[in-house]
């Protein structure tokens, strides 16, 4: 079963549930996600987060309202459907080669800032001032 771990940023300005529904959705984007897949639990979520279990329920109602999830009685809440197929776009191969150096550098144990800093490191070395240039 995959693992989604939501992260909440109570500064954004942007509602939590909201932020628990753009996680998902992203995560199908990315293919992290895909048809089948079990979200975690309301309460799994609180424990890791901090939130209201009821938010996590809210976003996953929204989840099921957009016809990405539905919640199976005793059993949990599934993703129904995948916003991109694991072979679509351009971009795929890219992002399976990126995929899997991000698992490298968890194997690693580089902490998540320690990621994004290298990341912007290398993409500003590359792209000096910019993707255009």
């Amino acid at each position: 079963m995959p693992v989604v771990v939501f992260r909440v940023d109570r500064r954004s300005g942007v509602a939590t549930y909201l932020q628990i529904v753009r996680q998902v959705e992203q995560a199908l984007r990315m293919g992290a996600l895909e048809e089948g897949d079990r979200l975690p639990t309301a309460a799994q979520v609180a424990a890791t987060t901090k939130v209201n279990p009821n938010t996590t329920l809210k976003a996953y109602r929204e989840l099921e309202r957009a016809g990405l999830a539905e919640v199976r009685q005793g059993a949990g809440t599934f993703i129904t459907r995948s916003l991109n197929g694991p072979d679509s776009g351009p971009e795929w191969p890219l992002r399976t080669k990126l995929n899997e150096w991000l698992h490298l550098a968890r194997e690693e144990g580089l902490g998540d800032d320690e990621v994004r800093e290298l990341f912007r490191s290398s993409f500003e070395t590359v792209y000096p001032s910019g993707p255009e240039s």
